[in-house]
């Protein structure tokens, strides 16, 4: 006769195999972090070099140096703006009662 009961199901299944630990993959937060502010500080320099061309009279489209003066300045607001909404997580994490 077969035994029907609820512990010999579950003894039967057993514990499942334990995974191993994921290997972190990808950058971490560090590498992204230092990834972005080189393309902030890319687009910076790449703004200020056309406008030094625009006035030495070496740049012969306006609309391409305000496009990457525009790009610059956007990616400055934005790096700008995650790092005032970090330290204001940063602050309501400190402010927490354990």
């Amino acid at each position: 006769m077969k035994d029907i009961t609820l512990l010999t199901h579950l003894q039967g299944l057993g514990t499942p195999p334990a995974r191993p630990a994921a290997a972190a993959s990808g950058p971490g937060f560090g590498e992204i972090l230092a990834d972005t502010i080189t393309k902030v500080n890319a687009a910076q320099i790449h703004a200020d070099r056309q406008v030094e061309e625009l006035h030495s009279g070496q740049a012969k489209n306006l609309h391409e140096v305000m496009i990457s003066m525009e790009q610059a300045d956007i990616s400055l607001r934005l790096m700008v703006q995650m790092r005032n909404k970090v330290s204001e997580a940063y602050h309501e994490v400190m402010r927490m009662q354990v």
